[in-house]
């Protein structure tokens, strides 16, 4: 198909304004409590042929641009996660991503067949391609519920890990090699992608950091590029292997954004745009796909059975399961069971029995698209009010201190800006109390609007905001004293923690 100037000033014009719509999007979804990718969604089904008339219906280049945005929005997560914060929750993450995902499979495809009537094939593909959660989704709903560290970062870990095992899965059952290998060749299969999938990963995000040190790039805006092509090269050549790709890109991403590489501002600000962009076009892409003729009322009705089984018996059953690993309170695994919100990654995964020719794979596709929809509108907004009702937000709990970072790129430091708050015991003590790490010290006082610098005898009162430089490598010594002193006052050092 010819492509002129004309062409590309008019595809420059509707995409420039359907992309700032879709931006525009985000602070809407934000007060509604709604994930914005329902309002991309509605974007692309409004451009489709049913309204506007933009016509798509290639399957296969819907596989392969979600399986790329995917892959970029993997990458963001990973270089934009904490290590320190998601460690303690590792294996319960781990273990939602792996045997939950099985048990989550197993269930919905028994319901599905027995209950809902599908094929075993049909079934099997719903329980793979409605088990694994969505990070876009989860956490644009999460941002607005303070919740604790345990309990992110399961569901970060989750959410980054789970992809791998189900995109393994769905394209085995669709192209009936899953029937040649049974279920025991099924299952090594999966653990072989995994397994060489996150060794890929580990090699990539070490040898780039070690790579990406050393190097001296002329212009600081290189950096973020060559770290994102880092983790891409991951997600390549694990696939290039026959090994998982999203596995590798995630693990690479999640080495390099935790390891001491220049410009990590710039790079996270970097990826986290690149990552909206892929979010925006993914989901106006796949509302594109949808025929919205082709929902009938049956198809309604079989995605409200398959969402209610997903939701009230497989997630719950999958969770508590995943939690023999690291036991939780009840009330935490009942949030978590809550919290798995599907969003674009089922409804790119029935684009592979799509794109293979699978028999009522339409109709697959549309029984998902529906679920998604229904289910993220009945548990996003309500996610807030369940944090409450079970008593894992942070809402009512005061804050005793008040801690900001910025990076001080070339000498390698952070800069810690501190509020005093009207409840912190760092009230009354004095500067050289603090006893902070080597190389950390106290460089600004804010008072009443007018800066000093402090001496080791100033007394910190309520209000105050203090900047705080420290080493890199001292950062988190330094916030733990910081916080410890805010608790226990001066006498913290014997108190402990």
């Amino acid at each position: 198909m010819d492509f002129d100037l004309h062409q590309l000033d008019s595809f420059v014009l509707v995409g420039a304004s359907v992309t700032l719509l879709a931006v525009l999007a985000v602070r809407l979804s934000s007060r509604v409590g709604l994930p914005s990718l329902l309002f991309y969604l509605l974007m692309g089904v409004i451009l489709g042929e049913s309204v506007v008339g933009i016509g798509f219906e290639n399957a296969e280049v819907a596989h392969a641009l979600g399986f790329g945005a995917l892959a970029i929005i993997l990458a963001e997560g990973g270089l934009t996660t904490s290590w320190r914060e998601t460690r303690p929750s590792m294996r319960i993450g781990f273990a939602l991503a792996t045997v939950g995902v099985a048990v989550s499979v197993t269930i919905v495809a028994l319901g599905g067949h027995y209950v809902l009537g599908l094929p075993w094939e049909l079934a099997v593909l719903l329980g793979a391609v409605c088990s694994p959660t969505d990070a876009a989704a989860v956490f644009s709903v999460l941002r607005v519920v303070p919740l604790p560290r345990r309990l992110t970062g399961a569901l970060e870990a989750e959410s980054g890990l789970n992809d791998a095992p189900t995109v393994v899965l769905v394209s085995l059952v669709s192209t009936g090699a899953a029937l040649e290998h049974g279920i025991l060749g099924l299952a090594g299969i999966i653990v072989f992608e995994l397994a060489a999938g996150v060794a890929v990963g580990v090699a990539v995000g070490f040898g780039g950091a070690w790579v990406m040190r050393r190097a001296a790039l002329p212009a600081s805006g290189l950096y973020p590029i060559a770290v994102l092509c880092l983790a891409m090269i991951g997600y390549g050549g694990a696939s290039m292997m026959h090994a998982s790709g999203f596995a590798a890109v995630y693990v690479a991403a999640l080495i390099l954004g935790n390891a001491d590489l220049p410009h990590r501002l710039a790079t996270r600000s970097f990826v986290e745009g690149l990552a909206w962009i892929a979010q925006i076009g993914l989901f106006v892409m796949l509302g594109l796909l949808l025929s919205p003729d082709r929902i009938t009322w049956s198809i309604v009705g079989l995605a409200v059975a398959a969402g209610l089984i997903l939701t009230f018996v497989a997630r719950p059953v999958s969770v508590a399961i995943s939690s023999i690993v690291q036991p939780m309170a009840p009330r935490q695994l009942a949030f978590m069971s809550w919290a798995g919100l599907r969003g674009a990654v089922p409804i790119v995964l029935t684009t592979i029995p799509l794109a293979e020719g699978v028999k009522d794979a339409d109709h697959l596709f549309d029984l998902v698209f529906v679920m998604v929809v229904l289910f993220t509108l009945l548990t996003g907004p309500t996610l807030p009010w369940a944090a409450r009702v079970l008593r894992v937000a942070r809402v009512s709990e005061p804050r005793d201190l008040d801690l900001e970072a910025a990076p001080l790129e070339r000498v390698a430091a952070d800069l810690l800006q501190v509020t005093v708050s009207q409840v912190s015991r760092l009230h009354g003590v004095e500067v050289g109390e603090l006893r902070l790490p080597s190389g950390a010290n106290v460089s600004m006082v804010v008072r009443d609007g007018k800066a000093m610098v402090p001496e080791r005898r100033t007394v910190l009162r309520r209000g105050d905001d203090l900047l705080v430089v420290t080493p890199r490598k001292q950062r988190d010594a330094t916030e733990r004293r910081l916080r410890q002193v805010s608790a226990g006052g001066r006498l913290a050092q014997w108190l402990g923690d």
